[in-house]
């Protein structure tokens, strides 16, 4: 068994209104940063997964993101894995 380093990025689906990202937008406006448009605000979840192999470790994350991380009707889950970290327990 090894464990997964994964990271799932949860934002609102394109279609929903951000409004924390429309306040953030026009307070760096505000601050004199122009050409900055388009910001979104979501939530990053880091952990370590327990998984035989890759797509075992992205189905069970999917799983989590399905169930708890994320509201599938107005947010989108994005899931990154990285390099397994062999298992070194006895």
């Amino acid at each position: 068994m090894n464990r997964w380093d994964v990271l799932v990025e949860v934002s609102p689906r394109a279609e929903i209104a951000d409004p924390a990202g429309t306040t953030i937008e026009r307070a760096l406006a505000a601050l004199g940063f122009a050409g900055v448009s388009g910001v979104r605000v979501g939530k990053a979840i880091r952990m370590e997964v327990a998984a035989a192999d890759a797509s075992e470790a992205r189905s069970v994350t999917e799983q989590m993101c399905d169930r708890l991380l994320a509201n599938p009707v107005i947010e989108d889950a994005r899931i990154e894995l990285r390099a397994a970290v062999p298992d070194r327990s006895p």
